[in-house]
């Protein structure tokens, strides 16, 4: 009977044990992920995205582990060896890679993709067709958050041509050719410069910043131009070109009645993180009152 009580006794305190390990685990894993949520939230320089960056991959390997660490403590209490555990453990992987080595590629993957330096946590790309900002690298997904909030996990082994927006974000320049008229032109600037706010307010969801009216710019051949600025999210600048781009000409219109529509172009561009230099037969001409 003492015996017995004795054995029951000491499988109460390894079950009580176990559930405190377990517990332990769990809460450490959340300290972990909480820690390293908060370590790659802000924004930052290049050196701090790549620390950010390598940091979303120690957290996803250290939760891993000590998982397995618990699972193997578990098991050792109930009397099954350390040594069995790794063992069935290899016997176990090498049973599931074959079955599995999308899952070995993804790791292999994901550690090149921080090392080789194609993408960090922060920076805004394109993988397939999916556009969004990086928010974690993981040992099996890239997750990105699109224009739209969503979460969009991409597995790393799909994971082939990778187009990066440095600056975060696509550049859509609208150049308008004013009137040699000075007058005029006055004219078609403030119609502009009514009509541009307007976009972010209606089409919020395409704008990463607030666009901006560049000046006025005089070509070689002594004709004058009027550049605005629109900072946009990828493959979402059609309101622009369908929208913006037609009510612009109508304001045009009603300044100059005969004002074609091949005079306002719209184009995208890539801006990198250094500005390139301006194209040489564009001069700025200072706007009324400079000096």
């Amino acid at each position: 009977m003492v015996l017995d009580w004795f054995a029951d006794t000491t499988i109460l305190m390894r079950s009580g044990l176990v559930l405190l390990v377990a517990v332990l685990a769990h809460a450490l894993v959340w300290s972990i992920r909480l820690a390293g949520t908060r370590l790659t939230r802000s924004e930052a320089t290049a050196s701090v995205r790549k620390l950010r960056t390598v940091i979303t991959l120690v957290t996803s390997v250290t939760v891993f582990v000590v998982y397995f660490s618990v699972v193997g403590f578990i098991l050792n209490e109930f009397g099954i060896p350390l040594t069995a555990y790794l063992a069935s453990a290899s016997v176990i992987g090498l049973a599931v890679g074959f079955g599995s080595q999308g899952v070995v590629q993804d790791v292999v993957t994901g550690v090149t993709l921080i090392f080789a330096d194609l993408l960090d946590v922060g920076e805004m790309i394109n993988i397939g067709g999916q556009v969004g900002i990086v928010r974690a690298i993981g040992m099996r997904f890239v997750t990105l958050e699109n224009a739209m909030g969503a979460r969009v996990s991409v597995p790393n082994r799909s994971i082939g041509n990778v187009i990066n927006y440095p600056r975060g974000y696509l550049r859509c320049l609208v150049d308008v050719r004013l009137s040699r008229d000075d007058e005029r032109a006055l004219r078609q600037v403030e119609a502009i410069e009514q009509l541009v706010p307007t976009v972010p307010e209606r089409f919020p969801g395409i704008m990463r910043l607030p666009p901006t009216i560049e000046g006025r710019f005089s070509a070689s051949g002594g004709r004058e131009y009027l550049r605005v600025k629109f900072r946009i999210w990828p493959d979402r600048g059609e309101p622009i070109e369908r929208s913006f781009r037609p009510e612009l000409l109508a304001a045009l219109r009603r300044i100059d009645p005969d004002y074609p529509d091949w005079q306002v172009s719209v184009y995208f561009e890539v801006e990198q993180r250094q500005p390139l230099p301006r194209r040489g037969f564009l001069r700025r001409r200072p706007g009324p009152g400079a000096r």
